[in-house]
């Protein structure tokens, strides 16, 4: 047991003195039109809510898997694991399922390289069905 002693003592110490990592939660907003037959591009715009103010985001797209049609999708959700603004941006990979015969749903989860966490759902409008992995970039619009 003694022996162990000089590397729980450090542990301890490593334990009372690291800073706890306080990563933060938005809420996303976003209006997104896509079109396909096999792979799917779309685009759209959304609003970030963070840290009490709004910032306004465009969103590209292209999915590979099966999409058939045309829609425009209306998603609320939120961010998690944001330290700072900027961990917003960047290329996200998204897994989502979705459809929509004049009306439907549908869902979607994006993670990217900086660990956030989007989280989004909401109401279809158009003629398409979706089951794929997407690939999304994220910017914020000066």
């Amino acid at each position: 047991m003694r022996r162990y002693l000089p590397g729980l003592a450090m542990l301890l110490v490593l334990a009372l003195t690291a800073a706890p990592s306080y990563a933060k939660t938005g809420s996303v907003r976003v209006t997104f039109a896509k079109a396909g037959l096999v792979a799917g591009a779309g685009a759209g715009h959304g609003v970030l809510v963070f840290d009490g103010r709004e910032y306004p985001f465009t969103v590209y797209g292209l999915s590979m898997g099966t999409t058939v049609g045309a829609s425009i999708t209306r998603l609320v959700g939120r961010a998690s694991y944001l330290h700072q603004l900027s961990d917003f941006e960047g290329a996200y990979t998204a897994v989502g399922t979705g459809g929509a015969l004049i009306g439907g749903g549908g869902g979607v989860s994006l993670k990217n390289d900086k660990g956030v966490i989007i989280w989004l759902h909401g109401p279809k409008v158009g003629l398409e069905f979706a089951s794929n992995l997407s690939g999304v970039r994220i910017e914020l619009e000066q």
